[in-house]
């Protein structure tokens, strides 16, 4: 089911150019990657147990937490479209994958939120790490998804 519904990529077409129309596309994309990251990794054994996850006073939020066997996993999805008709970069240009997007400013806060959510829920035995999904989707082709376990650490 969730190949089918993503069969077509994430990418809602658009004529128009205006920044608000953009901004929503873009917004709703990252709905859309992060419901077929949460579906894609259910599929591939992972127990789910927080979405969206926002500690107070830290910038940011945590996408999906969720057990990978005995691991509890802190995932940050990145999803990108390509439209290739309305690209502005030039041919020859090197495109950044998803996984780039997970800078130091966001590896940075991640770890913060993640110790917040063990403290809130008394998790103080249990191995965690910090995953990244990526998410490349074009129009009219099926996504291709690249998951890193253990993709970076704060210890």
């Amino acid at each position: 089911m969730v190949n089918w519904a993503a069969r077509d990529g994430f990418v809602t077409p658009s004529a128009s150019s205006d920044e608000d129309h953009r901004r929503h596309t873009r917004h709703l994309t990252g709905v859309r990657g992060e419901t077929f990251a949460y579906w894609y990794l259910r599929r591939h054994g992972y127990v789910m147990v927080c979405r969206n996850f926002r500690a107070p006073g830290v910038k940011g939020e945590i996408d999906l937490i969720g057990f990978d066997g005995p691991t509890l996993a802190f995932v940050e999805v990145k999803t990108r479209t390509s439209q290739p008709e309305h690209s502005a970069l030039p041919e020859d240009a090197v495109t950044p994958l998803p996984e780039d997007a997970v800078t130091m400013d966001k590896r940075r806060f991640l770890p913060r939120m993640a110790r917040q959510f063990l403290v809130d829920r008394r998790l103080n035995d249990v191995n965690w790490r910090y995953d990244v999904l990526a998410i490349e989707s074009s129009s009219g082709s099926r996504p291709i998804v690249r998951l890193h376990k253990g993709a970076f650490t704060d210890r």
